[in-house]
């Protein structure tokens, strides 16, 4: 049997046994004792009933709920929690990671620069003539062997061929040769011829004076000797 059905038992019983009681009591003319037996069965019978079971089952219903309600709230708290941790780690590796990419550039972009200062530091000592025309003694005449050791030593190793190039075109290593067209003369043709005296006043008898102009000029106009060199091959002068 159910506690329901239980109770609503007991509770039918007292009330029976209370009003048998109060019928005895009225027939005999008398009033019982408070400490009756049946009035006492009455009221412990009435105790089983003091809660009714949908109440009880409300109230445990709530308290179910409540306790629900507390962990979930628990349980969101710590996942904020844990998200704010993960975003906060995130956010610490990111800019460790954009650091090492910006300090990575930096250092590429120096090595770049200074690669680049060095590189245009050597094409202008290789431009730059290795020794002056001055440094070589004056003779009455000069051999080709002699003048081309002389350009050896003026003109940087690495442009030498090239400049040995043009000047073999244009005047077969005669630092005297002269166009008898057009005036061009020496080594390189210079036109018009006087243009080398910015070298030196012996322009017209001295090799080294020649190569120095013609390196200045190579340089100043196309670049480099090479880069002359490459004019001359597309253009058949220089």
């Amino acid at each position: 049997m159910s506690r329901i059905s239980v109770r609503g038992f007991a509770v039918a019983s007292a009330t029976a046994v209370t009003t048998v009681g109060a019928v005895v009591g009225v027939a005999a003319g008398g009033q019982q004792s408070s400490s009756d037996p049946i009035e006492a069965t009455a009221a412990d019978s009435t105790l089983l009933a003091d809660i009714p079971a949908g109440q009880q089952a409300v109230a445990q219903t709530a308290s179910l709920t409540q306790q629900a309600d507390v962990q979930s709230t628990a349980a969101d708290a710590e996942a904020r929690k844990s998200a704010e941790e993960a975003a906060r780690k995130q956010a610490a590796k990111d800019a460790k990671a954009k650091k090492a990419a910006a300090d990575k550039a930096a250092a590429e972009k120096l090595a770049k620069e200074r690669e680049e200062k060095a590189k245009k530091k050597q094409e202008i000592a290789s431009r730059s003539a290795t020794r002056d025309a001055g440094d070589f003694p004056q003779q009455a005449s000069y051999t080709v062997a002699e003048v081309q050791a002389m350009a050896r030593q003026i003109v940087p190793s690495g442009q030498f061929q090239c400049f040995s190039n043009i000047v073999q075109h244009e005047s077969t290593w005669n630092y005297r040769a002269t166009n008898p067209s057009s005036g061009a003369y020496g080594l390189v043709q210079a036109l018009p011829a006087g243009k080398m005296a910015s070298a030196g006043a012996d322009w017209q008898t001295n090799p080294a004076t020649q190569i120095k102009w013609g390196v200045n000029y190579m340089n100043e106009r196309y670049g480099s000797p090479c880069d002359a060199w490459a004019f001359w091959q597309a253009n058949g002068h220089y």
